[in-house]
Order: structure tokens, then sequence, then C-alpha cells
């Protein structure tokens, strides 16, 4: 799919990645458990009938703490403003640095089904029915028998 970009171009690391790398285009300083909205230059076009979503690098989250504060972000087709990335430093202790052109998030782009809402006085029945958060437990059955989890 060919997806127009005014500004900076996202740019996939490797092969076969679902994400395209996401740029800072102004350094950051993040203290421990302070935010901000970082801007990444890139410009989309996305055609109709597809969606962005602007997803954390597992390596920042795992290494130094940093995550996007509302991931996924979601871009709809319409939007042609400038993508920011709202960034959280996580760490309790550490200040994190980011400088201009840092990889900072990634952009997955997926096509959509078209939706189309039917209002309905009942919905049909199914295994989990209304079990909200936590219903499905969270240890597996054989870590559950052996007091581990």
């Amino acid at each position: 799919m060919d997806v127009p970009v005014s500004g900076v171009l996202p740019a996939f690391a490797q092969p076969g990645d679902a994400g395209a790398d996401l740029t800072a285009t102004e350094p950051v300083t993040l203290a421990p458990g302070q935010r901000a909205v970082v801007g990444t230059g890139v410009r989309l076009a996305l055609p109709d009938g597809t969606v962005g979503f602007v997803m954390p690098r597992s390596g920042l989250a795992a290494k130094h703490g940093i995550t996007l504060v509302n991931a996924p972000g979601t871009i709809d087709s319409g939007y042609r403003g400038e993508i920011k990335v709202i960034i959280l430093n996580t760490d309790s202790t550490e200040t994190y640095a980011i400088a201009a052109g840092d990889r900072i998030a990634q952009l997955v782009v997926m096509q959509l089904a078209p939706v189309n809402f039917i209002q309905t006085e009942q919905l049909s029945a199914s295994q989990r029915g209304e079990g909200g958060f936590g219903s499905t437990g969270y240890a597996s059955d054989q870590e559950a028998h052996h007091g581990t989890v």
C-alpha cells in the first residue's frame, strides 16, 4: 500500500518489520516519572480504510523504562497533522535524554474491515459472557497446581 508522507519518512529497520521507526525532531530530557509530547516531523495521508497505530519500542521499555502514555496512539485516515508521541519515563531514579533523530516509537499501518453498528436489545451468548477484568485468571492451570506464578 502506498502512503503519501510529508516531512520525515518513517523507516523500517529490517525487511519484514511490522513497525516503521518514528524519530524525534527535537531533544528532550525526561526526569523520572516525567512525560513529554515529542514531534516526529511525519505527516501522513493514510488511505481510507486504514489506520495508523503509534506503538512503544520494546528496547526503550526494557532497557530504560521509556514507554508511550496512550499506546497505541490511533491515527485516523483523515488526520493530516504531524504525528506526535507522548513519551513517559517510568524509571524511578534515572533521567533519560532523547536527541533529535533518536528512534522513539513505531508506526504500524493496518487495513480496517468496514463496520456497521446495529442496535439490538440482546446480544448473543458467549462462553466468557460479561466477565471483565481478570475474569480469565492470572496463572495457567499448571502454574496454579504447582504454586508458581
